[in-house]
C-alpha cells in the first residue's frame, strides 16, 4: 500500500468493499490511514514550497507521570526512515513533562507519523501505568492481566502487552502472551461447571483433560459457599490442587478481605496449606491491598487496567535547520534528559 502524499490521495482512497473489521492493518497504519488528515495538508504545502526536507528536531513529553510503554511499534514505525531516534528505556518510569523522547531528521520523513506515534505512546503507557499501580498495590504478588474483554479485540494484545510492560506477570489473550514470548494463562470460567452441574464434577474432568503442566486452579463460587467448594475441591484432587480461584459477583458481596481470611484459615486447618488463593473480580488497587494483606496469593486483574485513560502525550519541533524555534510557551532548543538512549 503507498504511502500518502496529497490531499488528493485521501479523497481518492476507498475501504475494500466487504471489509469485516474497522480496525487499521500494519499496511495502514505505514501508509498514514491512521493520521489526522492536517498532516496529509502539511506535507503536500511544504513540497510545494521546497521545504519538506528541512532538518528537524521534535521532542515528546507526557502531561501526568506514569510508566513508558509503545516504544518498539514507534520503532518500527521509523526504522528505515532515515531518522534518529532516543527514548527513556521501555518500562522506565517518568515524571510530567519530562522527555520521553527526541525525534531528529527530515520532517518529512516522521512529521506525517505524528498521529499513530503519540497514540502508540499514549494508550500503553497508559495501560502499563495501570498495572504498576496494581502489582505495587498487591505488595509484590502476582498481578495477571484478565482485562481483554473490556476492550476492542484489535487492540487487547496491545494492551496486555503493555500489561506485562508495567508489572504484570503474565496475561490471559493468547496474541498478547504469544507476542511477549510467554504463555497465556488462565483456568476456566463458570460455564464449565455450570454445564456439568457440579464443581468437583468439574474439577476432576479439568483434572483429566489438562497436560500434567498446567497447574490446577479450580474456580470455586459457582455453587455453593466459597470455603465449603475448596475443601471439597481440595480432598477430590489431593496433591495435585494448585490453588482455588475465588471471583465472587458483586451480587453476593465480591470477594472481601473476611471471605479470604477465612477461607485460607480453613485449609490450613484440613492440611491444605500448600493451596493458594487466586482472586479476580472488580480489583482496584484499594481492594487489591486488602486482599494481599488478608492473605490472597495472587490476582486476575481486568477493568482496571484496560479501562486506564491514555496518557496525554505532546510533539513539539524544537529545532529547525539547527536552530532553536519552538510556538509560544515552549523553550526552544533540545531538553536535557541524560535517561534518554539511542534507539534509531
Amino acid at each position: 500500500m503507498d504511502e500518502l502524499e496529497r490531499l488528493q490521495d485521501v479523497t481518492a482512497w476507498r475501504p475494500e468493499p466487504g471489509r469485516r473489521f474497522f480496525s487499521a492493518s500494519h499496511e495502514e497504519i505505514a501508509a498514514g490511514l491512521t493520521t489526522d488528515v492536517y498532516f496529509i495538508k502539511t506535507r503536500e504545502t511544504l513540497r510545494a514550497e521546497g521545504v519538506a526536507e528541512a532538518h528537524v528536531v521534535a521532542e515528546i513529553f507526557p502531561r501526568e507521570d506514569g510508566v513508558f510503554a509503545g516504544l518498539p511499534e514507534v520503532e518500527a514505525l521509523l526504522r528505515g526512515r532515515g531518522v534518529k531516534l532516543w527514548a527513556l528505556p521501555e518500562g522506565s518510569n517518568f515524571a510530567a513533562r519530562e522527555v520521553v523522547a527526541r525525534i531528529e531528521g527530515p520532517y518529512d520523513r516522521f512529521g506525517l507519523y505524528e498521529t499513530p506515534i503519540l497514540g502508540f505512546l499514549a494508550s500503553s503507557s497508559g495501560w502499563a501505568t495501570a498495572a504498576r499501580r496494581a502489582r505495587l498495590a498487591a505488595g509484590g504478588k502476582p498481578v495477571f492481566c484478565f482485562g481483554a474483554r473490556h476492550v476492542h479485540p484489535a487492540v487487547a494484545p496491545v494492551m496486555e502487552r503493555a500489561a506485562l510492560v508495567g508489572g504484570a506477570q503474565g496475561a490471559a489473550c493468547i496474541l498478547a502472551a504469544k507476542l511477549a514470548g510467554q504463555e497465556p494463562v488462565g483456568t476456566v470460567p463458570h460455564a464449565l461447571f455450570l454445564i456439568l452441574g457440579d464443581t468437583v464434577q468439574g474439577a476432576r474432568a479439568y483434572h483429566r483433560v489438562m497436560p500434567p503442566e498446567e497447574p490446577r486452579t479450580i474456580l470455586v463460587d459457582t455453587y455453593k459457599d466459597e470455603a465449603e467448594e475448596s475443601l471439597r475441591v481440595a480432598e477430590a484432587l489431593g496433591d495435585a490442587l494448585a490453588g482455588v480461584r475465588l471471583d465472587t459477583p458483586g451480587e453476593r458481596g465480591g470477594v472481601t478481605p473476611d471471605l479470604v481470611r477465612e477461607l485460607r484459615a480453613r485449609l490450613d486447618q484440613a492440611g491444605h496449606r500448600n493451596v493458594t488463593v487466586f482472586v479476580s473480580g472488580g480489583l482496584t488497587p484499594e481492594r487489591l491491598s486488602a486482599l494481599a494483606e488478608a492473605g490472597a496469593d495472587a490476582f486476575g486483574v481486568g477493568s482496571y487496567i484496560s479501562s486506564a485513560a491514555p496518557i496525554d502525550m505532546t510533539m513539539d519541533l524544537k529545532e529547525v535547520a539547527g536552530k532553536p524555534r519552538t510556538k509560544r510557551g515552549r523553550i526552544p532548543g533540545r531538553t536535557p534528559n541524560p535517561r534518554l538512549v539511542e534507539v534509531l
